[in-house]
C-alpha cells in the first residue's frame, strides 16, 4: 500500500517532468534552427505540448490529493525551461536574421531571466490564487510560439514587413515590454467562467475576450495565437485597471 501511495504521489511530478523535457526539446530545435535548417515550428509544437502538461500536473495533484511544496517548486523549474528559455531562443533565432544588427538577438536572452523572476515571485505571492498580477510566463511564451508559426508558414509576401530590420526591432521592443509585464503588478483577469452563474453580468470580460478570440481565429487562422495573447493583455489593461480604480 505504501508503494502504491508513493507512486500516486509521483504522478503529478512525472507530468511536470514531461513539461520540462518538452522545454528541453523545444530549446534544442530553436538553437539548432540555423545550423541544421530545422523549421522553428518544431520548437513551437514542443512548447505547446509542455504547456499542455503544465496544465494537467496541477489538475492531477488536486484530483489525487497529493499536492506538495516539492511539486510546486518543480513546476516552476520546468516552466523556466518551457516558458522562459525555449521561447527566448525562438526569438533569438528570429532576431538573428536581422541584417547588420548582430547585437539585436541578445535582447531575446533576457526573457528566461524575467520568466524565472516571475515564477519565483508567483510562488511566494498569495494574492494570485484566482487571477494574476503580471503576465503569466506560459502566456508570454505563447506570443513567441505564434510568431514561430508565422515565421515558418506564412507567405513571405504577406508578412515580409514583420521580418525586415524595422519589424525585428519592433519585435525586440515588444519582448522587452512583455518581459516587464511578467514581473509587473498589472492585474490580469481570470480566464475561468463563473459556471454557477453564466450570465453576461458575471462573465462579461470572459465573453468579450472569447468573442475577440473567435474573430482573430476566423481572420488569422493558425497565425492567431500571438494576437490572442496580445488581445488578453490589452483587454486586461482596459478592464482591470478600471476595476482597480473603482475599488
Amino acid at each position: 500500500m505504501n508503494i502504491l501511495q508513493s507512486i500516486k504521489k509521483q504522478i503529478p511530478n512525472l507530468i511536470t517532468l514531461c513539461n520540462l523535457l518538452c522545454g528541453v526539446m523545444a530549446t534544442y530545435y530553436a538553437i539548432q534552427y540555423q545550423a541544421f535548417d530545422f523549421r522553428l515550428h518544431y520548437a513551437a509544437w514542443f512548447i505547446l505540448l509542455g504547456i499542455f502538461f503544465d496544465f494537467f500536473d496541477g489538475l492531477a495533484a488536486r484530483l489525487l490529493h497529493v499536492a506538495s511544496d516539492m511539486g510546486k517548486e518543480l513546476d516552476s523549474l520546468a516552466d523556466v525551461i518551457t516558458s522562459g528559455v525555449a521561447p527566448g531562443f525562438i526569438l533569438y533565432a528570429i532576431l538573428a536574421t536581422a541584417d547588420g544588427l548582430p547585437w539585436l538577438k541578445y535582447v531575446a536572452l533576457l526573457m528566461p531571466a524575467f520568466a524565472a523572476y516571475r515564477l519565483a515571485k508567483f510562488n511566494l505571492d498569495t494574492r494570485q490564487s484566482h487571477s494574476f498580477l503580471g503576465l503569466p510566463a506560459p502566456s508570454n511564451a505563447l506570443i513567441w510560439v505564434g510568431l514561430a508559426f508565422i515565421f515558418s508558414f506564412a507567405p513571405a509576401e504577406e508578412v515580409g514587413w514583420l521580418f525586415n530590420n524595422s519589424g525585428l526591432i519592433c519585435l525586440a521592443i515588444l519582448s522587452l515590454i512583455t518581459d516587464l509585464l511578467m514581473i509587473g503588478e498589472m492585474p490580469m483577469f481570470s480566464l475561468k467562467f463563473n459556471f454557477k452563474d453564466l450570465s453576461w453580468k458575471s462573465n462579461k470580460i470572459q465573453y468579450i475576450f472569447l468573442a475577440g478570440c473567435l474573430l482573430l481565429i476566423i481572420f488569422l487562422l493558425q497565425y492567431s495565437i500571438s494576437f490572442i495573447i496580445l488581445w488578453y493583455i490589452v483587454l486586461s489593461l482596459l478592464t482591470q485597471k478600471k476595476s482597480t480604480a473603482n475599488e
